[in-house]
């Protein structure tokens, strides 16, 4: 009989730690593959087609609180499974059915466009393409402005952004501030409230005008027809609101009743916006779709989806092409209004986008989202080109500075119209719920002013045409007014 010595013993255990071993790592590298082959596995993407084959598998069609797009998860790691236990034979016949399928969804699809879609899009061609033509052109005379000067700009405009200071406190409404909006004349504010109400103030004594009422449930969002002015009558729309009662609102400045109500939305309205022409209003809604609306006959022209979950944000380019799209799926979108195509797919944040803005070149936007970061998005590039670690906690709303539509004091130098007009789009605010407001150059991303609230949460940000002012929209009801003359 052999001696039992320490050695053999040793031997042993060694041996048996290398098949336990090899067992693991068998089974790490199988679960790997089948995750790699999941997600090359072609499914329906038809919410109704994805029930449909559960339940073919004997599979419970939903779960409590599951949403559409989990639930096609679940299919394809249901189908991992079964794929993974039947073996090679098994996996080559369902590859074959799920390449039918996937020819089936790359297939192209289209849905029915009524006449005054139609039509909608071309008056939005002929109305885009020139101001496209314009800015084009007026960028091509600005590169070749000599960077001394360029960095002469620079210096005085982000000096006067330095110096923006608290110029004042308002209570804005009973419940929080969820949007604040400057006038196109700067002069007047509108607050969007969760009590449901929408408020005029005058700037900068910040007194109350008037008090809309119409809405039933939490304002989401407020937008300024680009003409807008006190001056004008009670029939012509000035205003629209979006809430959570799934209604939008068309208001005129001088009656406290809405001038019309859009309806088609099943769920919160989050954000609206005012298309450059003043013709369309968009609405992001908690019901997976943005909304494309005629002002003048009221009738939605478009109902668009493309998000597996709640659309939260939505904003119009400057010249009126294209609008982009946020939602709760943390991806954005950017669509063609005179095609209905996507131009671009903002995918780059891990958490919802809440808010966007075009910058005044045409080609760059700026998303901010609840994994704190604002992203630059470049449509040249079809890329995000830089991330901005912008707060603490949610970046709730981010706006470039646009001094469109505002014209040069009179008593202005004959060179300050190149400096007013290079101002526009040279920094952007942000808005988070860590309780500050900051400012950041827009050509190296750099903070350069960063302003305290009397809140834990700043809900709303924005800045006046004419430069003179920021408000910021606040959880504990109030708005600040900040001034760089303060």
């Amino acid at each position: 009989m052999a001696e039992l010595t320490l050695e053999t013993l040793m031997d042993d255990q060694n041996y048996l730690g290398s098949e336990r071993a090899r067992a693991e790592n068998k089974a790490i590298l199988d679960e790997l593959e089948r995750k790699k082959k999941a997600r090359s596995m072609a499914v329906p993407t038809d919410d109704n087609r994805v029930k449909a084959r559960l339940r073919e598998l004997g599979e419970p069609i939903t779960l409590f609180g599951e949403r559409a797009a989990d639930r096609r998860d679940r299919l394809i790691y249901v189908l991992s499974q079964i794929q993974a236990a039947r073996g090679d034979e098994g996996m080559q016949v369902d590859e074959e059915s799920s390449d039918e399928d996937e020819e089936e969804d790359q297939e192209e699809f289209y849905t029915p466009g009524s006449l005054e879609l139609l039509e909608a899009r071309r008056r939005l061609a002929e109305y885009s393409l020139p101001r496209a033509q314009k800015r084009i052109a007026q960028q091509r005379i600005d590169s070749k402005m000599p960077l001394g000067k360029i960095i002469d700009i620079r210096k005085r405009v982000f000096a006067e952004v330095k110096k923006f200071s608290n110029l004042g406190s308002q209570i804005g409404d009973e419940r929080p501030i969820s949007q604040v909006r400057f006038a196109p004349n700067g002069k007047i504010l509108a607050t969007g409230s969760w009590s449901g109400n929408v408020k005029l103030w005058n700037i900068p004594a910040c007194t109350p005008i008037r008090t809309f009422r119409g809405h039933s449930d939490r304002v989401g969002g407020v937008a300024w027809h680009p003409k807008a002015t006190l001056s004008q009558g009670e029939d012509v729309v000035n205003m629209v609101s979006g809430a959570g009662d799934t209604n939008l609102h068309l208001w005129s400045l001088t009656s406290e009743t809405p001038l019309a109500t859009l309806k088609g939305h099943v769920d919160r309205v989050c954000r609206v916006a005012f298309h450059p022409s003043g013709d369309f209003v968009a609405s992001a809604s908690f019901d997976n779709t943005w909304r494309l609306w005629d002002v003048a006959t009221t009738k939605e022209l478009l109902l668009q989806e493309g998000h597996s979950k709640e659309v939260y944000a939505i904003e119009f380019q400057d010249d009126g092409a294209l609008v982009a799209s946020g939602g709760m799926d943390a991806i954005g979108r950017v669509w063609d209004l005179r095609t209905g195509r996507t131009a671009m797919v903002l995918d780059g944040h891990v958490q919802s986008i809440l808010s966007m803005s075009f910058s005044p070149n045409g080609y760059q936007i700026a998303t901010g989202a609840a994994d704190d970061t604002i992203r630059i998005w470049d449509m040249r590039s079809l890329k995000a080109v830089y991330t901005i670690p912008a707060h603490t906690s949610n970046v709730a709303d981010v706006r470039f500075f646009q001094n469109t539509g505002v014209p040069l004091p009179t008593t202005a130098a004959p060179t300050a119209e190149e400096d007013w007009r290079y101002r526009s789009g040279l920094y952007l605010a942000s808005a988070g719920y860590d309780g500050l407001v900051k400012l950041w150059s827009a050509d190296d991303w750099q903070l350069l002013r960063t302003l305290s609230t009397d809140s834990s949460k700043v809900m709303s940000v924005d800045l006046s045409n004419d430069g003179k002012h920021l408000v910021s929209g606040t959880y504990n009801r109030n708005f600040q007014l900040f001034s760089p003359d303060a």
